[in-house]
């Protein structure tokens, strides 16, 4: 089988997995040697390679004896045996690589060998999987390889108490989905005290369906929300003010981007109906923010499309399953702007208290890896954003699957006749059918159309993870018919049943092109696994979404003046190829899009880098005492900047403006008169402000007790760092949404973002130095001091829905007593806190 690999791969894939082979006949020889050794010296293993580790040893050099440990207790432990192209396959991951592998080869079982070795060094090693069922499935059968050779292995899920996370993450192996690692490291951020921390740093992360993962979800950032209490009028006012505008004269729609952008007409008329001088200045940003969410309202969100008005509220509409979405609510002010828009009451805007993008969440490992069956056609943005090779690797038996040219319609109608008709013939000879739908609605029509004609079947729609995998696992039994939305059961692998390799295997039937070839690929790849026979077609109409896009008018011409009857088929492989010419044009935009946003967010991260750096160096350190000096040195010295400038002479100086100043923040009243700082240098009346200051300081820690001030400092500053944060997040997000306009004047949006950020973010600094020099200096000290969240906040996945709520608020205390946070009913002792 390896043989086939130099005709099958290109060049560099070549000589990787040439490269590779030589070790995996290093791995090879040393097998029976290790058949030989008893259950205990093969456990034994785990701790000689972690002394050679702290012995100087690299992981590198452990890699041969690690994998070859590996392999022998898989095979004792699950009887499986690792095929040669699972320990390529493990090397690429060892080596921070994506191993794209089809389907069926076995990717979880290849995981335990870079998991392994990794582990070793103690450092933690994550896995990631797109759902909980999967951590919980692949934790629990992956996880008898590792407890059986002496590694302990946690499961994180949501939910958990702040205990059972720092246990899961201690452990040598963690399971869990991306959303929950980073909503975990968003949480620990916002935690009052040490102890709640639930992550270690981030050592090494493994992928499963990375592409999904990193690209798919890697456009909408991880949201941690509260509400905010703000005045709703301004939504009112926009709204009214654009619906006084015309189209083309005062504003353009960019219906392919769903953008609306305002002409200088537009923008002057805003500025005259909002009494100012310059839209685009700092200071006007929230109004440019709620016009933009008034124009994008009233011009691209349509009623009882994009959503509907239901017992006086707006509801939003999924756009890939036409579904009503309850609960959830637009982001960033636009669900307000459309609730002024209906003339319904506007609820409060939900405010963003902590956020990050999977990008730069992911990128903050030591190490990453991942692997998927799809992930060459998204090689530039994996090498781009995260820096990661593609390595093809090659199936362990040749594939035979037969793909055969999509077949073209020119209504849905008639698409979808002919789809249930191949399902039918297929069906009455007992080959098994997977049916992939782009949306619950279409499958929902299948269903319908289905069981009219008397077709047993089954229908999954990606809700139900562990039923669905148990689905999809029978779907290639005989006389199966299985209709699934693309995402449906990924993960589990569809096995034969018997007499179904004479049927021809099974046969999938795609019923419209995805915009991302990977996604299409996805679906054929769940047939012909481990070299098995099957079959796939895609059947498309005129009508589908991607061939509107892409000038399927003059398709429609070309078949009206030929005669075509709407049930005739085009199949022709040069619609296959304007078809995959016109995806790859809509991958380019959406990766351009992605592109875009982690630009965005890269300024946001260094700011937030920063402030977690120093909210963790608040939370470690028992005395931050030269923090809060440093705090209010900087407050001393910018109040002599201002009124003391170089450039004056000193009998300008406006002294009192110091006085006045100082005795609002770090000086007690009469503290300091002019009569003192008159006749100084500049340097002398810094020094003087200084020592005042500092005295007034040591007075105030000499009247009360030494573990009291410092709890004290830490109350103030966690206060002023988290609520100025805050409000510094919600500014940058105004900020980011009305950015793009400055293009009309010339300049660079993103560089006037990172501009306008950067000084937005030294005001919020000075800012927070001021609030913690006030209240040090004024606040009267209690001795029964408590930290408080400035809010509590509600997790957001990126799909939008929220997560099941655990409070972020980790200074609460409970009772031994007291009902249990986990809403079990049973009494704190007698169940997390047992």
């Amino acid at each position: 089988m390896l043989g086939l690999v130099r005709k099958i791969f290109g060049d560099a894939n070549e000589r990787e997995i040439k490269r590779m082979l030589k070790t995996v006949d290093r791995i090879n020889a040393l097998e029976p040697e290790f058949q030989a050794l008893t259950d205990e010296q093969l456990r034994a293993k785990t701790d000689e390679y972690r002394a050679r580790l702290e012995q100087g040893e690299a992981l590198d050099d452990l890699l041969i004896e690690a994998f070859a440990t590996v392999r022998e207790a898989s095979k004792r432990v699950l009887n499986k045996r690792h095929y040669d192209v699972q320990l390529i396959g493990g090397m690429v991951l060892h080596e921070g690589r994506i191993a794209e592998m089809r389907t069926g080869e076995g990717k979880t079982l290849v995981g335990t060998l870079p998991v392994y070795l990794n582990a070793l060094a103690g450092k933690g090693v994550h896995v990631i999987t797109v759902n909980d069922y999967l951590a919980r499935r692949d934790s629990s059968e992956m996880g008898q390889i590792y407890s059986f050779l002496g590694m302990s292995v946690g499961v994180n899920m949501n939910g958990l108490s702040h205990e059972e996370k720092q246990a899961a993450y201690a452990a040598d192996i963690t399971y869990g989905t991306n959303n929950e690692f980073g909503f975990d490291y968003l949480r620990d951020n916002m935690v009052l005290y040490k102890e709640h921390m639930v992550q270690r740093p981030l050592n090494y992360a493994i992928i499963d369906e990375v592409d999904s993962i990193l690209v798919d979800e890697a456009r909408t950032p991880l949201i941690i929300s509260g509400q905010a209490q703000k005045s709703t009028d301004m939504y009112f006012a926009a709204d009214r003010f654009v619906k006084k505008l015309k189209e083309e004269e005062d504003y353009t729609i960019d219906i392919k981007l769903r953008n609306v952008s305002l002409t200088e007409a537009g923008v002057t008329k805003a500025e005259k109906a909002f009494n100012i001088e310059n839209l685009f200045d700092h200071g006007n940003v929230s109004i440019n923010h709620h016009v933009q969410q008034a124009l994008k309202a009233n011009f691209i969100m349509k009623r009882d499309v994009d959503y509907v008005v239901q017992e006086e509220e707006v509801v939003i509409v999924d756009e890939f399953t036409g579904r009503l979405m309850v609960g959830r609510r637009y982001s960033e002010g636009l669900h307000q702007a459309i609730e002024a828009k209906e003339g319904l009451e506007v609820q409060n805007e939900s405010m963003t208290l902590a956020t990050i993008t999977f990008q730069n969440y992911f990128r903050m490992y030591q190490k990453l890896a991942g692997m998927t069956g799809t992930a060459k056609t998204e090689e530039e943005e994996f090498k781009k954003i995260y820096a990661l090779d593609v390595v093809v690797v090659p199936t362990n038996r040749p594939t035979i699957r037969i793909d055969m040219p999509d077949v073209v319609y020119k209504t849905i109608n008639s698409k979808f006749r002919m789809v249930v008709e191949e399902i039918v013939e297929r069906h009455k000879k007992g080959q098994p059918v997977l049916v992939g739908t782009v949306s619950i609605e279409n499958s929902e029509r299948l269903s319908d159309m289905l069981k009219k004609k008397g077709v047993a079947h089954k229908v999954l729609n990606a809700k139900y993870h562990a039923e669905e995998a148990e689905i999809v696992s029978r779907a290639g039994q005989r006389g199966a018919v299985t209709i699934a939305t693309n995402m449906a059961g990924r993960g589990t692998d569809i096995m034969l049943g018997e007499g179904v390799s004479d049927l021809g295997g099974l046969h999938i039937i795609g019923t419209e092109r995805h915009e991302s070839r990977r996604i299409d690929n996805q679906l054929r790849g769940r047939a012909g696994r481990q070299g098995d026979p099957g079959s796939t077609q895609f059947y498309l109409s005129l009508e589908d979404e991607l061939m509107r896009r892409f000038g399927a008018e003059n398709i429609m011409g070309m078949m009206d003046r030929l005669g075509f009857e709407e049930d005739q088929p085009i199949e022709s492989r040069l619609i296959t190829r304007a078809v995959e010419s016109a995806q790859k044009r809509v991958e380019g935009n959406n990766f351009d899009v992605r592109k875009v946003v982690l630009q965005y967010d890269d300024v946001m991260n260094q700011q937030r880098e920063i402030i977690y750096k120093q909210r963790r160096e608040v939370l470690n350190n028992d005395n931050i005492r030269d923090i809060v000096v440093g705090m209010l040195m900087s407050v001393v010295r910018r109040a002599v900047d201002t009124h003391c400038p170089a450039e004056q002479v000193p009998e300008e100086w406006d002294l009192q403006a110091i006085i006045s100043y100082g005795e609002s923040t770090f000086l007690r009243e009469g503290a300091v008169t002019e009569e003192q700082l008159r006749g100084k240098e500049r340097e002398e009346v810094l020094e003087f402000l200084e020592s005042v200051v500092t005295a007034a300081y040591e007075e105030k820690e000499a009247s009360m007790p030494p573990e009291l001030i410092r709890e004290f400092e830490k109350v103030i500053v966690l206060r002023a760092v988290d609520s100025k944060w805050m409000d510094h997040i919600d500014a940058m997000d105004q900020l980011r949404q009305g950015i793009h306009l400055r293009a009309y004047g010339g300049t660079d949006p993103l560089r006037e973002y990172q501009m306008e950020g950067f000084q937005m973010f030294e005001e919020m600094v000075e800012s927070i130095q001021e609030e913690v020099a006030t209240y040090i200096m004024k606040a009267h000290v209690q001795a029964n001091l408590e930290r408080q969240a400035v809010a509590e906040g509600q997790a957001v996945a990126p799909n939008g829905e929220p997560a099941p709520k655990r409070p972020v608020q980790a200074g609460d205390r409970v009772g031994r007593n007291d009902a249990c946070p986990c809403g079990s009913g049973k009494k704190y002792k007698n169940c997390h806190g047992a």
